[in-house]
Formats: C-alpha cells, sequence, structure tokens
C-alpha cells in the first residue's frame, strides 16, 4: 500500500481516546486511568465532544488500522487503550488549546510516522451498532416514571 499521509480523522480517533481514557491525566493522578481501556462507545463519545460530530464507520476502521499499525493504540476485545509509544507521543504533542489538539495530533503524526503498516482490524457490525445505540441512549432525556399511584391520581384530579 502506498503512503497517503494520515487523514484528519486518524487523529481524532487517537485523541478520542486518549482523553476517553484519561490518559493525559496520568501524571496527576495514577488512579484516574482506565487500565482495561475504553469501550468504542466512549470513543464516540469523546469525538463527539470534540468535533460535534460522530466519526463514520470507515474513519473509525482505517484510523484504527493505521493507529494499529503505528503502534500507537491497541484492541483487545473491544477494549482500546493508547500503547507506551501512544502516550509518549501525546506527552511530546506541541501543547495547544483543546480545540487545536486534534489539529496538532495529526501535524506530529504527519511528520514522525507513516501509514504503511497498516494492522488487520475490522469493526464488527455488532460491536458497532450497539456503541451507537449506547450513545443515543446516553443522550436521550429520560423518560418520565410513571406509578400506579400517580396515574390514580391524576384520573381523579380530572374527575
Amino acid at each position: 500500500m502506498m503512503d497517503e499521509g494520515w487523514a484528519w480523522s486518524d487523529a481524532w480517533i487517537f485523541v478520542s481516546t486518549v482523553i476517553a481514557g484519561k490518559v493525559g491525566r496520568h501524571r496527576r493522578s495514577p488512579l484516574s486511568r482506565r487500565p482495561e481501556g475504553v469501550r468504542l462507545v466512549d470513543v464516540l463519545t469523546t469525538a463527539e465532544h470534540l468535533n460535534q460530530a460522530i466519526p463514520t464507520r470507515e474513519e473509525i476502521e482505517t484510523g484504527v488500522r493505521r493507529l494499529l499499525g503505528a503502534g500507537l493504540v491497541s484492541v483487545s476485545d473491544g477494549w482500546f487503550q493508547v500503547t507506551e509509544a501512544g502516550e509518549q507521543l501525546w506527552r511530546d504533542r506541541p501543547r495547544s488549546g483543546l480545540t487545536t489538539t486534534v489539529d496538532s495530533v495529526h501535524g506530529v503524526l504527519d511528520q514522525r510516522y507513516t501509514t504503511t503498516a497498516e494492522a488487520e482490524w475490522q469493526l464488527d457490525d455488532q460491536d458497532h451498532a450497539a456503541a451507537m445505540l449506547e450513545y443515543t441512549g446516553r443522550f436521550l432525556p429520560p423518560t418520565p416514571r410513571r406509578s400506579v399511584e400517580n396515574s390514580a391520581a391524576a384520573r381523579q384530579g380530572r374527575a
């Protein structure tokens, strides 16, 4: 495969994985990290927070393949984790505001890493559907609880 360079969405997936896994906080509080990694829904939620959009399935698959190939993330049993090399990239990146972090990381990826070593990885249809369903459920307003007592009182008040 010819090296086409890193896509902005590759950096977006990486930064979302870092922030969702609280890797950026590891120096201040080791207990704040998630040692098992994060699930896809956590990556999607963080990505939406960063860019007011959810990565497409293709962006997720391509980004994860490239990040795996570069040794920056790992995925095991549905858990996404930033590797030591990924943590090093994160620590060494140029500091910027949250709105430009993905741009900064994208620049570092372009300068220091090639995309020729894509790993074999595919996002399972059911895993993607489950993550999207859970993501959607996180942001829907809760349904009002109805109880027998409230329903009976409401009917009496209308009569």
